[in-house]
């Protein structure tokens, strides 16, 4: 089995190691490098509890265990020391706990002396949700982790320029010099994904949705958690910079437009962090725009799309999702996919985007 991964972002990543473990022989096409674009330029939490409905919720939640298999499988930079929320206070608080309980989600709600033990640094709330099923990762070092181990070949600096396709099957990606001949074909180029498959007949809108995140000057060891305030969100890097969307609630952010330079956002977003953090001296060192890659209606796009052979996975929570969207969309392209994993991308075809 031969297959042809066009993106080397985290999603691509995850792709080709869990192909490379069926047996497959990969190669990753990218116009850039590992992680260049999106992913490198994400925020790296793992988590279930941001979802849009409960379909959502259980694709998310298996996002998480999909990462403990892989994490048992490879080393992998993974942080589970979980995450502290309380961008809800009272009743709102206490009904986002309840209706994560009903939904098995395991979830703590904390006093403020509760938390202080746990981050005594931070400005504490009266309550807070502690999640501790969720995580942290690297999403660069992932992404280079699972390419090395993948044994996948990279050829970089290759603008996909199109898929060839005849007699209703794809047989290669059109790259600088000729094609490159290939009978499965996934489309894994982020916002770059909707120009590759219109031409095939495979709708993608996206929405567009720009994305600032800074990274502060190294401090001593502050933060253990993942921190989801009313403020923002924020977390430590193993290096000591503390990283930060300059966006509160980045990951239902509506914005299509920046409201202000990267770099105005950045400083008013480190003075909310600084409000938080009040013993800690903070000054933000670099910032970074990303065009995170969502579909239009919010929700990831998963499966086999147009022409055989075609497949897409295109989606914001990338990080979260790509574990298991690898594990899942692999078993599909192997002719393995059981009902279980069948049932948990139905909603997220590409053809719910298909007119007529």
């Amino acid at each position: 089995m031969q297959v042809v991964i066009a993106g080397a972002g985290l999603i691509g990543a995850a792709l080709a190691y869990a192909l490379s473990k069926r047996g497959a022989q990969v190669t990753v096409v990218d116009a850039a490098g590992p992680a260049a674009g999106a992913t490198g330029r994400s925020f790296g939490w793992i988590n279930a509890s941001f979802f849009a409905d409960a379909a959502h919720f259980r694709l998310r939640a298996e996002g998480i265990e999909a990462y403990r298999r892989l994490n048992a499988d490879l080393e992998i930079p993974v942080d589970w020391a979980g995450c502290l929320c309380w961008e809800e206070k009272g009743p709102a608080l206490e009904a986002q706990a309840q209706a994560l309980r009903d939904l098995g989600y395991p979830v703590d709600i904390l006093s403020s002396r509760e938390f202080r033990a746990l981050e005594p640094d931070v400005r504490p709330p009266d309550q807070a949700l502690r999640f501790r099923s969720e995580a942290a990762t690297d999403p660069a070092l992932l992404t280079h982790a699972l390419l090395q181990a993948s044994g996948a070949r990279l050829m970089l600096g290759c603008r996909v320029g199109g898929i060839e396709h005849a007699h209703g099957r794809v047989t290669g990606l059109r790259i600088p010099g000729g094609v490159l001949p290939a009978r499965q074909v996934i489309v894994a180029g982020g916002t770059g994904s909707t120009a590759l498959l219109e031409p095939l007949g495979v709708a993608l809108p996206m929405l567009h949705r720009p994305g600032v995140i800074f990274r502060t000057q190294a401090v001593p060891a502050t933060l253990s958690h993942v921190c989801v305030s009313p403020d923002g969100e924020f977390r430590q890097l193993a290096n000591g910079q503390i990283l930060m969307p300059t966006a509160v609630s980045h990951q239902s952010d509506t914005s299509d437009a920046l409201a202000a330079r990267p770099d105005v956002l950045a400083d008013e977003a480190c003075r909310r962090l600084q409000a938080i953090l009040p013993s800690v001296p903070l000054r933000w060192q670099d910032v970074a725009l990303a065009a995170r890659p969502m579909p239009q209606d919010g929700l990831p796009v998963i499966g086999a799309c147009g022409p055989d052979g075609l497949f897409a996975a295109v989606m914001h929570s990338g990080i979260t999702l790509a574990p298991v969207v690898a594990e899942i969309l692999s078993a599909e392209i192997a002719g393995q996919i059981s009902n279980a994993q069948a049932a948990m991308v139905a909603p997220y075809r590409a053809d719910r985007f298909q007119s007529g």
